[in-house]
């Protein structure tokens, strides 16, 4: 890791606020591994490091529920299983925006083929001209037979011609019922549950910003020329309108109706991912005019861009501030960028937040959870309950709600005078 942009802390050395203690403990001193972060990463890297796990703790702890952006091979390569999984299933997060590759790759551990290792290590700097001749597939260091590629095109192009797909609809939807027929599959292959079939049974909403851009939606394209050559008819259809609506309607819940009234968000990577979790509050408030709606109150994110390509995967919430999405009175107390490769980091971070998670129901049922609460304000947060937000379930109630203020909003409006356009003719 080698952190390269401003740090966003309330105040620096000098600028008139009380300065902050170096403060330093010896790891042999510190039994867990919050403490570790809190006290042994003094300065350097290891203060971003131990920012952002600050700030993590803080947004737990105070009950903000957290939207994840998270970009790359996370199901791939095994991480669902590492510290995603566990992160989503403890209710502190309200959605997911990711990769149609993301969900894609899924699905591999839940064919019949994969029941045995279908995934190995191979060397990044070897003969790929040799992969190829094996029919080996290279994800830097993990490789897999193509026939695990093939399988699963088969497989979803069987679950694309089911009954519940013959109709548009939002991702999010889609994204649900596709994480019911992995559950379904996982369970007769016996493979762990994965990250479609976590969110599908915790009613959590999947995005997926770029929905094009890979093979899940390369299979309905199959189906799609199939059924423009006159073959077998294809009604699946993806509206990508009421997607961003959708995202907007849970931005709006979040912001207005939760306890905090607030909301921050985890980004992982860049991309597409953190693009699209990043637009509900310009929709609502650049395009729809509406005047009430905060951006995120934490942003706490890792990437490996550099901040001078000027490219969104590298934006820092300082920056995002100066679109309206992140709050513009919080930030520098509340966001934090690091520069670094987010699997190096998150499962120590996880393993930590779940620790103290632990920690917290270990003494709750010692002295009952009023008495903790009283006592560890933050454990109310950490032990909000793991059932979650269950949004998937509100979808239809939440569009419906922001329908109306869109309405009603609209009719209290001036009518829009139309931008003079230059004429077509020569």
């Amino acid at each position: 890791m080698s952190p390269t942009r401003q740090d966003q802390r309330s105040a620096c050395p000098g600028g008139g606020a009380p300065r902050e203690e170096l403060v330093t403990a010896s790891v042999l001193e510190l039994e867990t591994l919050d403490r570790v972060f809190e006290d042994a990463l003094p300065a350097f890297g290891g203060a971003y490091l131990r920012r952002v796990w600050q700030l993590l703790d803080e947004a737990i702890g105070r009950g903000v529920p957290l939207a994840l952006a998270v970009s790359g091979p996370v199901t791939l390569s095994g991480q669902t299983y590492t510290w995603l999984n566990p992160l989503l299933d403890t209710g502190w997060f309200l959605l997911v925006s990711t990769t149609d590759a993301v969900c894609y790759h899924d699905g591999h551990r839940t064919l019949s083929i994969a029941k045995e290792a279908p995934f190995f290590h191979v060397d990044t700097f070897g003969d790929d001209g040799s992969l190829r001749e094996e029919r080996t597939i290279r994800v830097t260091d993990i490789g897999f037979s193509e026939d695990i590629l093939l399988e699963q095109d088969r497989f979803l192009r069987t679950i694309l011609r089911q009954e519940e797909f013959q109709k548009k609809m939002s991702g999010p939807e889609f994204r649900h019922l596709l994480g019911r027929r992995y559950a379904a599959q996982e369970r007769h292959v016996g493979a762990k549950e994965g990250l479609l079939a976590l969110c599908w049974r915790k009613g959590i909403p999947i995005f997926v910003g770029a929905p094009a851009d890979g093979s899940v939606f390369l299979n309905s394209v199959a189906h799609w020329t199939e059924n423009e050559n006159g073959g077998a008819a294809h009604r699946f259809e993806l509206d990508l309108h009421r997607e961003v609506f959708e995202s907007c309607a849970f931005h709006r819940w979040g912001v207005k109706d939760t306890e905090v009234g607030a909301i921050g968000t985890l980004i992982l990577g860049g991309g597409v991912p953190k693009n699209f979790n990043l637009q509900p509050e310009p929709t609502l408030s650049q395009i729809m005019g509406f005047e009430d709606v905060p951006g995120y109150l934490y942003d706490i994110q890792i990437t490996t861009a550099p901040i001078t390509d000027g490219s969104l995967s590298s934006c820092p919430p300082a920056e995002a501030v100066t679109w309206g999405k992140v709050d513009k009175d919080e930030y520098r107390s509340t966001c934090v960028s690091m520069l670094a490769d987010y699997t190096m980091v998150m499962p120590f971070l996880a393993k930590a937040l779940l620790e103290k998670r632990a920690r917290f129901e270990r003494w709750a049922e010692r002295m009952g959870r009023e008495a903790l609460f009283e006592k560890h304000p933050e454990a109310k947060g950490y032990l909000r309950p793991a059932e979650g937000y269950r949004l998937m379930d509100r979808r239809e109630e939440l569009t419906r709600r922001l329908l109306d203020e869109v309405r009603a909003h609209s009719a209290a409006q001036d009518s829009e005078t139309p931008y003079p356009l230059a004429s077509l003719e020569t």
